[in-house]
């Protein structure tokens, strides 16, 4: 025999999963809401450690030319392999215009090492602990299979530390290509 639930039973149990649904909803933040630094905006500075535990500080590096930077989701991510492999394959072009190329992503230090196997990059990766430079580009969602990720983003950044160029799109398929680096590079 089938036993009944009380009605107020299932009136409290659909409120609390209402608000489960709603608390959930209020940390998710999908990829398009995330909007990007623009171009002509002055580039936050920060520091983060790459791959052989030395300290990266953007301020210093600029001092030596353009900074070509890149978001990356992590080595798990076939595109990205694609991407900075492509990079690595066109380096010399764009280090030869003077800029430095550097990459960035939430994974830590040694998963960026895995990136550097997989695709061979001899530039720097580096390790955004706890989301502190994603979010100052305005580059990070929420991703509900992978928790917190980067929008894949490349920002051109002059000596002066302004945005001079940026690829900015949510749909992870697009990426930047060498050419437009290239093409905008000051």
């Amino acid at each position: 025999m089938k036993r009944k639930l009380p009605k107020r039973f299932l009136f409290f149990a659909a409120l609390f999963m209402m608000g489960i649904h709603a608390s959930f909803a209020q940390t998710d933040r999908p990829a398009d809401e995330a909007k990007g630094l623009q171009v002509n905006a002055r580039a936050p500075d920060f520091s983060a450690k790459d791959t052989n535990d030395s300290t990266f500080v953007l301020s210093e590096a600029l001092k030596d030319g353009p900074i070509v930077m890149i978001f990356y989701r992590g080595q798990w991510c076939p595109y990205c392999n694609r991407h900075l492999s492509n990079l690595q394959d066109s380096l010399e072009m764009i280090t030869g215009k003077g800029a430095r190329v550097i990459a960035i992503s939430p994974e830590p230090q040694e998963k960026a090492g895995v990136m550097k196997e997989k695709t061979g990059a001899t530039f720097t990766l580096l390790h955004d602990e706890d989301y502190h430079i994603e979010e100052a580009y305005d580059v990070t969602f929420r991703s509900k299979l992978r928790g917190y990720l980067p929008v894949p983003a490349t920002y051109i950044i002059n000596k002066e530390g302004v945005i001079v160029w940026r690829h900015f799109d949510p749909d992870y398929h697009e990426r930047s290509t060498v050419s437009d680096i290239l093409k905008h590079l000051p």
